[in-house]
């Protein structure tokens, strides 16, 4: 097995009849050759680790220099890290900005944003452009992969090198020219240049160095978890895709290529690798710790709360919260209940948003766009909070679209039905 082949504690689940090692893919193999589907699945049965790396001292704990302001909010924010069946390194969603029109319509704009899961964040944040922005998730490695981001947009000096240094792929010459590149002719690049191991080890140690400077606390074995990350990502490269270990359907999920490539509802690409005026404000916003990673629950005792108290210290309200479809989950018991009242206590004004996605291949509702595995809603949190607050039964269904507001003029009434209670 080669230096590259599963470094990590990690248990292979073999589809499509194939046995290949996830790093398979040979580093001889020309990148722009035809796109096969990745042949294997990582199912793992512990936090992400990687084999102690010679640039990373094998001690344990292993703390920053110093706890920033920035790493001081960060632990006082968060919570012990939880479980959750995926890895979450890429969004599964491929409407997800299918909202970014009506964010626009209804002056979603300003304020705080929240936010769950991976990089579909930024776009919503670019849109919004909030004063700060926190971006809450039950698994710690989340947290690490956004440190693993900010170390990004702090070292890549355009779009096309953010993608490159991600990937292990050599930044092209002349690289200021690639500042008025299409997203097309950016991913055309990243799909042909060819990646090696000499050129990721050497972005992987460069933003390595950089999360340590922000201050935030991490051990050894946190730092092995973010190689381990950027790991994935140099092996798959743009054909990385969400999976989840408890329910398979691994070839069904998009790409992150098809991701960075999808449009709003008008068919305008409005991703945050759209243009590089967004990437520009978005690396500017990171830099001044603005965008602020926390591990909590959302039905938890602690950080969605702390959050709320947050924002309205600063003088804020909410003005989006992209809950994805957690509440399929917190309605299974009793924590929507939990996480219901803590919303409540949100700062909002009228103008303040929940964003869902919502997956449902045998329950199709009116906000369906065909081609798409995932449906985008909004809902007013002021709607969310009156509703809930009057009780009643309802079903994840009435949840996500009891209020919803149309995202296209031409689309029907939501649907309403009955079910058992949630609260």
């Amino acid at each position: 097995m080669n230096r590259r082949s599963v470094p990590w504690r990690l248990a292979l689940v073999t589809i499509l009849g194939a046995s290949a090692a996830v790093c398979g893919r040979g580093r001889e193999r020309p990148d722009n050759a035809p796109t096969r589907e990745p042949r294997t699945v990582i199912i793992r049965s512990e936090p992400l680790r990687r084999r102690p790396d010679p640039s990373i001292p094998n001690e344990e704990p292993r703390r920053s220099p110093a706890t920033s302001d920035f790493g001081r909010l960060i632990d006082r924010l968060s919570e012990p890290g939880g479980y959750f069946p995926s890895d979450n390194l890429v969004s599964n969603e491929t409407s997800y900005l299918h909202v970014l029109g009506a964010l626009d319509d209804t002056d979603v704009r300003g304020g705080a944003y929240l936010g769950v899961g991976p990089d579909q964040n930024f776009s919503y944040i670019a849109s919004i452009r909030p004063a700060i922005a926190f971006i809450i998730d039950i698994r710690r490695d989340n947290l690490l992969h956004q440190l693993l981001f900010k170390a990004l947009f702090e070292n890549a000096r355009n779009r096309v090198e953010f993608l490159c240094l991600m990937l292990g792929k050599p930044v092209p010459e002349k690289l200021t020219a690639w500042d008025h590149a299409s997203l097309d002719e950016i991913i055309i690049y990243v799909d042909t240049a060819m990646a090696s191991p000499e050129v990721f080890d050497a972005a992987s140690n460069r933003l390595l160095a950089t999360v340590q400077r922000f201050g935030v606390s991490l051990s050894a074995s946190d730092m092995g978890t973010i190689r381990g990350i950027h790991t994935i990502f140099f092996d798959y490269g743009l054909d990385i895709r969400y999976s989840n270990r408890a329910r398979g359907g691994y070839g069904r999920f998009p790409t992150w290529r098809r991701l960075l490539l999808e449009t709003d509802l008008a068919g305008n690409r409005r991703g945050y690798l759209a243009d590089e005026k967004t990437f520009r404000w978005l690396k500017n916003f990171e830099h001044e710790n603005h965008i602020v990673p926390v591990v909590g629950d959302l039905a938890g005792p602690h950080a969605l709360d702390a959050i709320g108290r947050e924002v309205r210290n600063r003088g804020l309200a909410v003005s989006a919260f992209y809950v994805s479809n957690v509440e399929q989950y917190l309605t299974q018991g009793p924590e929507f209940g939990r996480f219901a009242r803590t919303v409540a206590t949100l700062p909002y004004d009228s103008n303040s948003v929940i964003i869902r996605s919502y997956f449902a291949r045998r329950t199709p509702i009116p906000q369906r766009v065909p081609g798409h595995i995932s449906t985008q809603l909004l809902e007013h949190l002021s709607s969310f909070v009156d509703t809930w607050s009057h009780g009643g039964d309802f079903t994840y269904l009435d949840v996500v679209t009891r209020n919803a507001i149309p995202l296209m003029p031409e689309e029907s009434a939501t649907v309403t039905t009955g079910g058992p209670g949630i609260r």
